[in-house]
């Protein structure tokens, strides 16, 4: 099945041609023909609570086939659904009613963002549900569902060992949530730590004599930023420094709570009452909850500030797939999944793929 496009972004770079789609996978790119618009990988989300009027943390059957049908038709074809700190009871809850395939966009696993996170840099996260690393109640969440990412505070003590369980598990360590020093942030990441949590966002803030894990994160070659770019979380020259610095190694996130793709009003983020107003989700003394963001939406602010379409995808799709060693997945090239959007000139979607099949 040919695409009909005039162009696909490859590895970073526009080549030219149409793209040609067999068996669920991308069969060939750059063939002649005339064709119109853009073809790029579909999305992957490493950081999303909720879209489209459900909550991951409570989610039904329905409810799971619902959010991934919103997110497919937003252009996010892979997503790790992420639950904040709750209670190690509720938390095993949510992670044994994680689908596994047949939604229309694909589950990579579970992120879970706490509960070993800093009474200090808690954000919206609930203060009573916080854990001082414990390796008991590691083991009860990794037995309980598909763990493939977990955001923790790495200058907790007891905190190290956590980070090489979960390494010596293949589970994606990210740092975040934490008050940590550029030493401890460090200290983390040469243990095996490989991203940070919505960069600048829930953390030391980063000062010229006290960098703290932000400036740990970018002064690196080996780190993952998270990115949330919905123009509330981090301002467009945090933002663009943060590109200059980790261009490449930076993922666009959404932190997506159930409002996503609905509107404004009243909604939940796990436990926690959220009100959305003028596109903005908080908790409801103020504090910033998780956005309202697709993550369409943040490769194209990625692109109005300055930064090239091909790199602004690869930030949305590629990075993320290396973060969690899923070769293929966030590219288009031949043998790799048929997960594919088809982009205009303005970058709007108009045509979604998940493994070849129409979801848009």
């Amino acid at each position: 099945m040919r695409l009909g496009v005039e162009a696909a972004v490859v590895d970073s770079t526009l080549v030219p041609g149409d793209v040609d789609v067999s068996g669920g996978r991308i069969e060939a790119v750059g063939l002649g023909g005339r064709g119109r618009g853009v073809a790029v990988a579909g999305l992957v989300d490493l950081h999303v609570h909720g879209f489209g009027g459900v909550d991951f943390a409570g989610a039904d059957a329905a409810g799971w086939r619902t959010a991934a049908e919103a997110l497919a038709a937003a252009g996010t074809t892979s997503f790790q659904p992420t639950f904040v700190t709750a209670p190690v009871a509720d938390l095993e809850e949510s992670l044994r009613a994680v689908p596994g395939a047949g939604l229309a966009a694909h589950v990579l696993g579970c992120h879970l963002e706490g509960p070993f996170i800093s009474p200090r840099r808690l954000g919206m996260h609930p203060a009573d549900a916080r854990l001082d690393p414990d390796a008991r109640a590691l083991e009860r969440l990794l037995a309980a569902g598909p763990v493939t990412e977990m955001t923790l505070a790495p200058e907790l003590p007891g905190a190290h060992a956590l980070v090489e369980t979960l390494v010596a598990r293949g589970v994606v360590v990210s740092c975040g949530h934490s008050d940590a020093t550029a030493a401890e942030a460090h200290d983390a990441f040469d243990l095996g730590a490989r991203a940070v949590t919505h960069l600048f966002n829930a953390m030391r803030p980063f000062a010229h004599r006290d960098p703290g894990l932000a400036g740990a994160a970018l002064a690196r070659d080996d780190v993952v930023c998270e990115l949330i770019l919905d123009g509330h979380h981090v301002a467009a020259e945090a933002a663009a420094v943060a590109w200059r610095a980790a261009a490449g190694r930076v993922a666009l996130v959404t932190d997506a709570v159930q409002a996503a793709g609905m509107g404004e009003g009243e909604w939940r983020l796990g436990a926690t009452p959220v009100e959305v107003r003028g596109g903005v989700a908080r908790r409801l003394d103020g504090v910033l909850a998780g956005s309202v963001l697709s993550l369409l939406d943040s490769v194209r602010n990625l692109v109005r500030l300055g930064v090239a379409v091909e790199a602004a995808v690869d930030a949305a799709s590629r990075v993320p797939a290396r973060l969690l060693r899923r070769p293929g997945l966030g590219s288009i090239a031949p043998g790799c999944p048929a997960d594919v959007l088809v982009l205009d000139g303005d970058l709007e979607l108009v045509r979604v793929l998940v493994g070849g099949v129409d979801r848009r």
